[in-house]
């Protein structure tokens, strides 16, 4: 060997290697999955890159994975005669695990590890899984299209460091050696070996061959199907086949929630198959996070990360394109302008809605577990996608003072049915917190009134509210924003009692105005208020507070919101405080009344101390 060097694994990697090796896997069996799915991905990309470089295939091209035992030495070999890899691409791939993943995957396990069992696949770690069984591994490898003398050696016991030199390899490909550990001999009979295969990997394109030993013969015996699912008629695939498809393609452990299998015929000829996952992985939150489809053309892998067939708003979902009308030359770039890939695109999100929207239609139970891990990525939606808001809005599910419950499970079409007599608009109302909009002083007048009021503080959802217009049509409506029917229901009982309060109140509000002056666009009394002094509003064609936060909360700089400032004649307080002459004391109180409305609105006071020293004061 040549070459050769001792490194060291990060410092995140040696926790994780240990916290796999004692804690994480509880179903061992995995591993095998994990490096065949890997051999299954590595032969992908050999074909991919042999479309433009035939020679990759070195006169073999026949691709497959094969598994062989030594009961003598203990040791379980997979080999394959794939893409292999380069020395770079080994310290790369064997060196470093999930690159931008492993602190928040460890962060994530906590001390309670039995929790997270599932999430392995989640930060691309699956070949670390052979420590779980093995001792110690040695990987040799070498990239289709590199000298002989170009191979890689490596080899590592799993405590810290790895060992890797240059080595000659006449085969391309890579080959994984296993030594077990003690007590592991159940991995060195072809029969448990075989039904690991056939449980896990049996659906996969790539031939899976197990060596078999007669009359000092070696034979390669081909244990599993090697014929992609997706070219399968449905009714030959079982749902086991199914969810263990999910697996291979999704690296992920839990079974997914839903799926649809389709075969499309006419101007264009695709095969989908699309998984609905059950849990959100990691980085969902993250916009930039890998898509999980993979394109295929005419069987042939072109590649992973598919955002051209998929909007970001449906990011989570897994699955397979095979399509025939695409060119097999076809670049992302291509892609982004091709008639037929906009035409998928199209094709595959109403497929998506559609299946998501029967699921709401027919296992509520279900769709709230889907609603739970992936609603507020969903509300990404009407802005993005505003041909399919419509369907994007039957999905949506809300808390609403109705439920009394910070749990999202009130349709819009729930809300319609619910309004009253001569409401034609949908009430909303937007804060930091589910607690913060529940309390808001702003919902007194809808209490009272008996009107629903959906109660959001998602952080996307005022994002959403300025792109959802209508729903059946209905418009939305901001419970903090002035607007003329929230005078009128406001005004509606004793409206003559209400005009005698207001006109004897005339000088109140201009010594208010006064006050302020150029720190609120206007003071008037209101009549929302049942509990609560004052609030502030904004009109209804200006910024929100929330609107704001968002745009502050990604460096943007937004004009100073100017409010209105709502005084409830109604109340004790603001009834003793009218007749004030003293102006310090008068002061005091309109300052006191104007600084808990601003904390009700946005959370925060400019100068908390000087508002606690004047209430302390009145006190």
């Amino acid at each position: 060997m040549k070459k050769q060097e001792t490194l060291s694994f990060q410092s995140e990697v040696k926790q994780l290697l240990k916290l796999m090796i004692h804690s994480l896997y509880s179903n061992k069996e995995i591993f095998l999955r994990e490096l065949i799915s890997n051999a299954s991905d590595a032969a992908d990309k050999l074909r991919f890159s042999a479309l433009s470089n035939q020679e990759l295939y070195e006169n073999d091209a026949d691709l497959y994975v094969r598994i062989s035992v030594d009961k003598k030495n203990n040791t379980l070999t997979v080999s394959d005669n794939c893409i292999g890899m380069s020395r770079i691409e080994v310290i790369n791939n064997l060196g470093t695990i999930a690159k931008s993943g492993t602190k928040a995957f460890l962060e994530s396990l906590g001390s309670d590890l039995s929790k997270n069992n599932q999430m392995i696949g989640q930060f691309g770690v699956g070949f670390y899984s052979v420590f779980i069984v093995a001792e110690k591994v040695i990987v040799r490898s070498r990239a289709a299209g590199f000298p002989i003398n170009q191979g890689v050696f490596w080899e590592s016991s799993g405590e810290g460091e790895y060992t890797i030199a240059d080595i000659e390899k006449s085969s391309r490909g890579t080959e994984i050696i296993l030594y077990l550990r003690k007590n592991e001999e159940e991995f060195l009979d072809n029969w448990r070996l075989r039904s690991i295969i056939g449980k896990y990997s049996d659906h996969i394109s790539l031939s899976v061959e197990i060596k078999n030993d007669k009359d000092n013969n070696v034979i390669w015996e081909k244990v599993n199907q090697a014929k992609a699912l997706w070219t399968r008629s449905k009714s030959e695939i079982s749902e086991s086949e199914y969810i263990e498809f999910y697996k291979h393609i999704s690296h992920d452990n839990s079974s997914p929630l839903i799926w649809t299998h389709n075969h499309v015929e006419g101007k264009q000829e695709y095969i989908i198959l699309l998984f609905i996952p059950s849990k959100a992985s990691f980085d969902l939150w993250n916009r930039d996070q890998k898509h999980g489809l993979k394109l295929y053309v005419q069987r042939v892998y072109i590649m992973d990360d598919v955002k051209q067939f998929i909007p970001n708003y449906l990011r989570f979902v897994r699955g397979i394109i095979d399509c025939n009308d695409l060119p097999l030359n076809v670049s992302r770039e291509i892609l982004q302008d091709n008639l037929l890939a906009r035409n998928l695109r199209n094709a595959l999100t109403k497929r998506v809605l559609h299946l998501l929207d029967k699921l709401a239609k027919e296992d509520i139970e279900k769709y709230q577990v889907f609603w739970q891990q992936f609603g507020i990525v969903i509300k990404e939606g009407p802005a993005e996608d505003s041909s399919n808001n419509i369907f994007i809005s039957k999905l949506l599910r809300f808390t609403t003072t109705h439920t009394n419950s910070s749990i999202q499970n009130v349709s819009l079409k729930d809300y319609v049915s619910r309004m009253i007599e001569g409401q034609n608009k949908i009430f909303y109302i937007t804060a930091d917190s589910y607690t913060a909009a529940k309390s808001s002083p702003h919902l007194e007048l809808f209490n009272k009134k008996g009107i629903e009021v959906l109660l959001l503080s998602d952080r996307t959802d005022e994002w959403m509210m300025s792109y959802l217009s209508e729903f059946d049509g209905k418009k939305f409506q901001s419970i903090t924003k002035s607007d003329e029917l929230l005078d009128k229901l406001a005004n509606e009982d004793k409206k003559l009692e209400q005009e005698i309060i207001s006109k004897d109140l005339e000088d109140f509000v201009k010594r208010v105005k006064i006050l302020l002056a150029d720190r609120v666009k206007n003071v008037k009394l209101t009549n929302r208020l049942t509990d609560t002094p004052a609030i502030v509003t904004t009109d209804s064609n200006e910024m929100t507070t929330q609107m704001a936060k968002l745009f502050v909360a990604v460096g943007q700089n937004v004009p100073e919101i100017k409010y209105n400032f709502e005084l409830n004649p109604n109340h004790r307080l603001v009834q003793k405080v009218s007749k004030i002459v003293d102006k310090t004391l008068f002061s005091d109180w309109i300052e006191v009344f104007f600084g808990e409305a601003l904390l009700a609105e946005r959370g925060v006071l400019e100068d908390p101390n000087l508002f606690i020293q004047r209430l302390n004061k009145l006190f």
